[in-house]
């Protein structure tokens, strides 16, 4: 999985983690996982839900379909991480879909203007058209030409 990397101070993202992660994720002070890989996708730990919870660990899995894209699926996870005891550790394959999830959880909760969004996903290694990501911005963010010029 790699380091942990900070979104904010509440969530952090990592691709597929191990019993041996997450303990350590317990020791660094985490609280809980978010767990967005389906149960069939290659490479899943398998029994993740009781590692976690034998490390202390809230657990939550809402599985994220990066091919079938429904706004459904990214408000359930949302809800999720609503729910869950903070600071997250958010994770599914690779980060893509965590660092998705958890920039559109920050970027609803502090306001976040298109650019400082992209940026922040520039930062975190993101493409700004990871499809959860992309959805977002186009769902939130009315194109340029629609808002009124600043002067």
């Amino acid at each position: 999985m790699g380091e942990p990397k900070r979104v904010s101070d509440e969530l952090s993202i990592a691709g597929q983690v191990t019993p041996e992660q997450l303990q350590q994720a317990a020791a660094e002070g985490f609280k809980s996982v978010l767990n967005l890989r389906s149960p069939d996708e290659a490479g899943v730990l398998s029994d993740e839900q009781q590692q976690a919870e034998a490390a202390g660990l809230a657990y939550s899995n809402v599985p994220l379909s990066n091919s079938n894209l429904s706004n459904g699926q990214v408000s359930e996870a949302l809800e999720a991480l609503e729910g869950l005891p903070k600071p997250v550790l958010i994770h599914c394959g690779a980060g893509a879909r965590a660092g998705a999830i958890a920039l559109i959880a920050k970027a609803t909760q502090e306001n976040l203007s298109p650019e400082d969004l992209t940026e922040q996903a520039e930062q975190l290694g993101l493409e700004p058209d990871q499809p959860h990501l992309k959805q977002f911005i186009e769902t939130h963010y009315p194109p340029k030409e629609l808002l009124p010029e600043r002067h």
